[in-house]
């Protein structure tokens, strides 16, 4: 067995700090929503995939890949989001195992209600400390996590796929 590959005391520190502001913007954001929207992060994710999505609807185990929700994590989030009022559960017509979630107009509403605030609060903790070559940097050390991950991800989200689609 290979030995660790130890960080060094400088990527150790690196790491602990992005973990903390990943952290703690993730920790924000929620507040900031639950506060001035009424709706946790992970709802305002399924309605932002959903309002980009053709016709605003997805199938839920597409939805659930978008999102990166397990599959009980987003059955529930959607079951709370439709007594709300913002998304219509439908079965498929032709997989009587598949759903499709719809965004409703209200749906639509308390995104558009929720977007400005988010907005600004995602502006404000993440953006305007940074200069404009930071953010650069920032997009371009993000694409090159991304880009390393994305093999991995794509595989997981294969496997994940395969179980939701047989459980649907």
């Amino acid at each position: 067995m290979s030995q660790p590959r130890w960080l060094s005391d400088e990527e150790q520190r690196v790491w602990r700090d992005f973990s903390a502001a990943v952290g703690m913007l993730r920790a924000h954001l929620e507040s900031q929503l639950q506060h001035d929207a009424g709706m946790p992060h992970t709802y305002y994710e399924v309605l932002v995939v959903l309002s980009e999505a053709p016709g605003r609807v997805l199938r839920m185990s597409d939805l659930a890949l978008a999102t990166r929700s397990s599959r009980s994590r987003l059955s529930h989030a959607i079951a709370r989001m439709e007594a709300n009022g913002w998304v219509r559960r439908e079965s498929c017509p032709t997989d009587k195992r598949g759903a499709f979630a719809h965004l409703t107009a209200e749906g639509m509403a308390a995104l558009e209600a929720a977007a400005p605030g988010h907005v600004d609060a995602v502006r404000a903790s993440l953006f305007d400390p940074l200069t404009p070559e930071q953010v650069a940097q920032l997009g371009e050390i993000v694409a090159a996590v991304r880009e390393g991950l994305s093999p991995r991800c794509a595989a997981a989200e294969a496997e994940e796929l395969e179980r939701y689609e047989a459980a649907e």
